[in-house]
């Protein structure tokens, strides 16, 4: 009697997807934080916003992925920290609103499941969980043949956030307050297409030495993984006097401050006031890239902006920096529209 055609004849592999669930459970149980109530396998995953502390919760929902920074991570074969840029991208949007991050799940999509790459990425997306305090609680990995290209996958996140009741960011924004920045990690995960674009027309591959870093690949430096800036800014608004923030992603420092600004107001930001790492030094001299262009691309070494007080800013500057992060002022909310920039980054 002749057999006929299976499942994984056609491409999909069940036994690889039940045996990847089983190789992640122990990086999804080390993110298990206060109102977890499920672990993975389920249809769905359960999380009881009482037991996490809230009386009077609003939800908050954030969703993105990496872009193109993955082609890098899977031409190089370095997968073990994208996951953590999932998680950035999503939790960093969810404390610009007020919340903190709760739970998070992920989508894994590629053409052949490979267990051993799935498995470094997913313990990638756990550490940034774990980093942000965040439960990562379920997901989904599909196995689509001819959809992706061979050693090809995508990934995307989800993340829900709370906050108790009137505690939803910005608010108060207004003329005088003081603006701090956070220092970013690098190019983070946005304009990785014109990242490609230059790395292209410099004739460097990835496994050239980094021509802006000691000790380290080209790739390698292009994968350092985005900030979480979580813990840091919660503690902040709790400490009181933060009136917004707003993180630093596609549309550079031009786009992204003007989000949390009520009408009539404007971001004046002094550009002498960090020294611009060398990674985007680097790319702006290798492109002929316009300081505008710059400004409205990448981050330029600043991740997340605060608009506090000023009253306050010197001493939630001095709680940042005992939090790790390196901060500096960089100016304020003047009238107007838009950002207003003085002095130079280039």
């Amino acid at each position: 009697m002749t057999k006929g055609l299976t499942y994984a004849q056609a491409g999909v592999d069940i036994d690889a997807g039940n045996a990847l669930v089983e190789r992640i459970k122990p990086a999804a149980k080390r993110t298990a934080r206060a109102g977890s109530m499920s672990g993975l396998g389920g249809f769905g995953a359960l999380f009881d916003l009482k037991a996490a502390g809230y009386s009077d919760p609003i939800l908050v929902a954030a969703t993105d992925g990496v872009g193109t920074k993955l082609r890098i991570a899977i031409d190089t074969g370095n997968v073990d920290t994208i996951g953590i840029d999932l998680v950035a991208m999503c939790v960093n949007d969810l404390v610009c609103q007020g919340a903190e991050p709760l739970l998070f799940l992920d989508y894994f999509a590629t053409g052949k499941l490979d267990v051993d790459q799935a498995t470094r990425i997913i313990e990638g997306i756990a550490a940034g969980c774990a980093a942000s305090g965040c439960a990562l609680i379920g997901g989904e990995t599909a196995e689509m043949p001819g959809m992706y290209h061979k050693g090809d996958f995508d990934l995307a996140g989800f993340a829900v956030g709370a906050m108790e009741r009137g505690g939803d960011l910005p608010a108060g924004v207004a003329e005088g307050d003081v603006l701090l920045g956070l220092a970013s990690d690098g190019v983070h995960s946005n304009g990785y297409s014109f990242v490609r674009k230059v790395v292209e027309m410099s004739g460097l591959g990835w496994d050239a030495a980094c021509p802006f870093a000691e000790g380290v690949t080209l790739g390698e430096a292009l994968l350092a993984p985005t900030r979480l800036y979580v813990k840091q800014a919660l503690a902040a608004i709790r400490a009181g006097g933060v009136h917004g923030l707003a993180h630093i992603t596609g549309g550079g420092l031009t786009e992204n401050p003007p989000r949390v600004l009520p009408e009539g107001l404007a971001c004046e930001i002094d550009l002498s006031a960090w020294d611009l790492p060398p990674v985007f030094r680097w790319l702006a001299t290798t492109a002929g890239m316009a300081e505008a262009e710059l400004l409205k691309t990448f981050n330029c070494g600043i991740g997340m902006i605060l608009v506090v007080e000023a009253g306050r800013a010197e001493a939630l500057t001095a709680l940042l920096r005992g939090q790790g992060e390196t901060v500096c002022t960089l100016g304020r909310v003047i009238a107007g529209e838009g950002v207003v920039y003085k002095g130079r980054l280039l």
